[in-house]
């Protein structure tokens, strides 16, 4: 059955305004019916006007023809395919009249060390409530968030009983290493990432460019993922070992429910929003068919700029589309 799970605010960003922000089907079937995308199932057949989505996360069990998945791209939908409730995150596409806006500022951004530092610091500044860290250093942040991080694990420890012994992790197999609690960290941690990985695809911007992490493909994942540890992944964890739940399903289906409950998935929007385009600033999507030029600035596309016909076509057979494919 399709779900909404959250709309999108006006004021979000441009390429969202007026917008569902997000529609996730499931164990359902979508199709195409002029200008909607239609999804059925054995309980209902639902129509979504391609125009007002801004992300198809397809989950599951779930179909979807080509003509469906046309229609979402010419309407510039982010269309991903993840996990249950969007726990993890497998593939993305998106659609060609999606504007650049939002990955060019956070390029600006991550490029420039002094704006590279004001969203890390607003990153920290997130896990810090009513601490005044605009004039720390990396190095001070980096410590003090281990500091907080230790005294997190001690905390659920006490709480719940299950002792606390460090943590574990090996780079590549995460699950090879390590205590039943350690794994279901690693566990709960992955399916965590997914979940960012959807949001930030979706929207547009560029998982790889990280502002405290760096290096990895993932690093703005991780960036984004490590705002929510605290209140998800780390005492889900500790309470499933306290409930002898040790499989790696067990947190991936925790921590699903947890989204479902608590709409994450609208906070991760959020964040995203505030840490790209801090105090509102414009993101300007006029741009997104337009050419770079460096004397001029910017050159309308969709123009021959040539003095003589350079087009190249490679054209198969017609296919006679009342049979079989031949």
């Amino acid at each position: 059955m399709p779900d909404i799970w959250w709309k999108a605010d006006p004021q979000d960003l441009h390429r969202l305004a007026d917008r569902v922000s997000s529609v996730y089907v499931e164990r359902s079937h979508l199709d195409r019916d002029e200008n909607a995308v239609v999804i059925i199932n054995k309980q209902q057949t639902v129509r979504v006007p391609a125009a007002m989505v801004a992300v198809m996360l397809l989950g599951p069990g779930t179909r979807v023809t080509h003509g469906a998945i046309r229609l979402l791209a010419d309407s510039g939908t982010a269309i991903c395919w993840v996990g249950e409730q969007g726990v993890r995150m497998y593939a993305a596409g998106l659609g060609p009249s999606r504007g650049a806006g939002l990955l060019q500022r956070q390029a600006w951004l991550v490029t420039r060390p002094k704006q590279r530092l004001a969203v890390a610091r607003a990153m920290y500044g997130q896990r810090f409530p009513g601490e005044d860290v605009s004039g720390l250093t990396m190095q001070q942040l980096r410590g003090r968030e281990g500091a907080r991080v230790r005294k997190i694990y001690r905390t659920q420890s006490q709480r719940t009983g299950v002792p606390w012994n460090g943590r574990i992790y090996k780079p590549g197999d995460p699950h090879a290493a390590g205590d039943d609690l350690n794994r279901l960290l690693s566990a709960a941690n992955a399916a965590l990432y997914g979940i960012c990985h959807a949001v930030i695809t979706g929207l547009g911007a560029s998982p790889g460019l990280g502002f405290v992490h760096t290096g990895s493909a993932l690093s703005f994942v991780l960036d984004i993922a490590d705002l929510y540890k605290a209140d998800y992944t780390i005492p889900l964890a500790f309470d499933l070992a306290a409930d002898g739940l040790t499989d790696e399903r067990d947190a991936r289906l925790g921590l699903r429910d947890h989204i479902a409950r608590d709409k994450l998935l609208n906070r991760i929007i959020e964040d995203v929003k505030t840490l790209l385009t801090p105090d509102g600033t414009d993101i300007d999507d006029a741009e997104a068919h337009l050419l770079w030029d460096e004397h001029l600035g910017t050159v309308p596309g969709g123009t021959d700029w040539s003095a003589e016909d350079t087009h190249i076509a490679v054209i198969g057979p017609e296919i006679d589309e009342s049979g079989p494919a031949r």
